[in-house]
């Protein structure tokens, strides 16, 4: 009977274990509020917390954060901002040689270190397909996207014939987009006749190295955004997130054509299936509606979604980082390669 008990204690120790270690990795990280070595300034955003270093560094920080209709989730998603930080650093390396980049290092998981740059107030979307907002705004009637004219009889989520770069600017706060023409962006001079330019070339030279990429894992890229900055020196170089899918829009290429055919949604690979959730149960950023109930097990659901979308992307297995301590962690992994490079 003591041999029972002995052998009965010894299976529950390792059953806690194994519950205590998969439940580690429910931590997420939500905020910070690092003091790293020589630095100037803070500036948090929906999802990302950037600290500038000197007078030449930046870290970005991916949180964990959830952002869906301009509006921060109450709950962090596990994974999240590792998965969409290394997705984005994969991507930068990827099309380097077409583009240069602001990324320098990636210290942590959860963080890239690059230059610091001037943001250039305008966003780069790019689009090859009818979707999103380009079929909202056709359905409505519109044969006119930011300047660029539409022809009748598109079909929602049909390829467009030839890929269009439907441009957006943000207002202060960084909170709402707005459709801008090109014409009106050079008239207003919110970037140079020259700036834009280069950043034309560049943006459909990246959704053509996209696209590439996308069909080797059978996807379809049907949209995205770039984002550009002025390094110190004058160069515009590619920053922030690439081909990620918070930034981006991808149909599953098998059963494409079919579903098309008949009319059908396409299987989609990005966020949208966060804003769906939300659509469904009475939220859609509006004044008066309440974000509904995330529980553990839906906020578990959405991270096991962000893992299925970082190894469909990348063609490998997502390896999750240790999250006992996410904050330590990360201190203490950019501290160290900043004291590197003195």
């Amino acid at each position: 009977m003591y041999l029972f008990f002995l052998l009965l204690s010894d299976y529950l120790l390792i059953f806690i274990r194994i519950f205590a270690q998969k439940y580690k990795h429910m931590n997420s990280i939500t905020s910070t509020d690092f003091t790293f070595e020589n630095q100037k300034a803070v500036y948090k955003g929906k999802v990302r917390d950037v600290y500038t270093i000197g007078d030449d560094l930046l870290v970005m920080v991916a949180t964990d954060r959830l952002s869906a209709f301009d509006v921060i989730l109450p709950k962090g998603i596990p994974y999240k901002g590792q998965i969409l930080n290394q997705i984005a650093s994969e991507n930068l390396e990827l099309t380097r040689d077409i583009v240069p980049n602001w990324l320098l290092a990636t210290p942590d998981p959860n963080v890239s270190v690059g230059l610091c740059c001037e943001p250039l107030k305008v966003e780069m979307v790019i689009r090859g397909y009818l979707a999103g907002h380009a079929a909202r705004e056709y359905k409505a009637g519109k044969r006119s996207l930011c300047g660029m004219a539409l022809p009748e009889g598109l079909v929602e989520n049909a390829p467009l014939p030839s890929p269009i770069i439907t441009p957006s600017t943000k207002a202060d706060n960084g909170t709402h987009d707005e459709d801008i023409s090109r014409e009106d962006i050079l008239k207003r001079g919110i970037v140079s006749a020259q700036d834009y330019e280069l950043m034309e070339r560049y943006t459909y030279a990246l959704f053509k190295r996209g696209s590439e990429l996308a069909h080797k894992r059978g996807l379809i890229l049907v949209d995205t955004k770039y984002e550009f900055g002025k390094t110190k020196d004058g160069v515009v170089v590619l920053i922030d997130e690439v081909h990620t899918p918070d930034s981006s829009r991808y149909f599953y290429a098998e059963g494409y054509e079919e579903r098309l055919r008949k009319g059908e949604p396409q299987r989609q690979l990005s966020k949208e299936f966060v804003r769906q959730w939300l659509i469904e149960n009475g939220f859609q950023g509006r004044a008066g509606e309440q974000v509904p109930e995330m529980t553990n097990a839906h906020v578990k659901a959405i991270s096991e979604r962000y893992i299925e979308l970082y190894e469909h992307l990348l063609g490998k297995r997502f390896v999750p980082s240790d999250t006992t301590d996410i904050q330590e962690r990360i201190y203490k992994n950019v501290s160290e390669y900043l004291r590197s490079l003195l």
